[in-house]
């Protein structure tokens, strides 16, 4: 915000009538003088007051003026900044042991800490995951973990769990894709979906209530928490940290610096 330079009070000379009464002309010549002499003072006095104003006001001005990022030269000339780097830092983030799509050695690594109930998650996934594999085929390597946000969305640790009984039979990727399409998700639905991919009802039902899977998805919140993961979709591609729901150009700006080997 400008800011804005002080307005100079005026000065006002209060004036005094003097009556003359002095017995003689050279006792009123003296006192006239030393009343001159006093106004001048005064008006003097004024005169700097005002110019000082003056003055304080335009250094406040030209102060205002300067943009906060430019830089001063010696000479007194403003100058311009040059443009700041973007700073970039790669996270380690493990994916031995995760549900991945792609293959081992693409040169792209995404990793996705998501909630399937989560509404921001699947609007990545219906508007951007298949885009992004279509723009970048056989180069990137697809890693989904779980970060459930129990406090707010009961359904998405169960949700966590029927996915990762769902890769028990190898049905991972599929039962991913039902999930995220879906409108209820309770175990009656789990079921159906188990159901609706051939896969052995009876063997998934045990897993939903087996606790088998509870300490791997505690595992997955607690590293992304460590982390300092604070919210759902974020995603790490090739450890460099992209959070939120971002569109496919977001991701295509990032992956094509990485592809020519502009970031360190």
């Amino acid at each position: 915000m400008p800011i804005k330079s002080k307005k100079s009070t005026p000065i006002i000379f209060e004036e005094e009538e003097i009556e003359e009464t002095a017995p003689d002309a050279e006792e009123f010549i003296i006192f006239k003088r030393s009343h001159f002499y006093s106004v001048l003072v005064v008006l003097a006095f004024g005169v700097g007051i005002l110019v000082g104003y003056v003055l304080w006001g335009r250094g406040t001005t030209a102060t205002a003026a300067v943009p906060a990022q430019a830089a001063q030269q010696p000479s007194g000339q403003v100058a311009e900044a040059p443009a700041a780097q973007p700073q970039f830092t790669r996270y380690d983030i493990p994916t031995e042991g995760y549900p991945s799509l792609g293959p081992d050695d693409a040169k792209i690594v995404i990793v996705e800490f998501s909630d399937f109930q989560c509404p921001y998650c699947r609007r990545f996934h219906d508007e951007t995951y298949q885009a992004l594999l279509d723009a970048y085929p056989n180069q990137i390597r697809f890693v989904y973990r779980n970060l459930p946000l129990t406090s707010i969305h009961p359904a998405a640790m169960p949700s966590a769990i029927a996915s990762l009984c769902a890769n028990d039979q190898n049905a991972y990727w599929e039962y991913h894709e039902k999930l995220f399409s879906s409108e209820a998700l309770d175990e009656a639905t789990f079921i159906q979906y188990a159901a609706d991919l051939s896969l052995d009802v009876e063997e998934f039902t045990a897993c939903l209530v087996s606790g088998k899977h509870d300490d791997f998805i505690q595992t997955d919140m607690d590293f992304a928490i460590n982390l300092g993961v604070q919210s759902t979709p974020t995603f790490f591609v090739n450890g460099l940290a992209l959070v939120g729901a971002q569109p496919l150009s977001s991701f295509q700006q990032l992956i094509d610096k990485e592809l020519a080997g502009e970031i360190p």
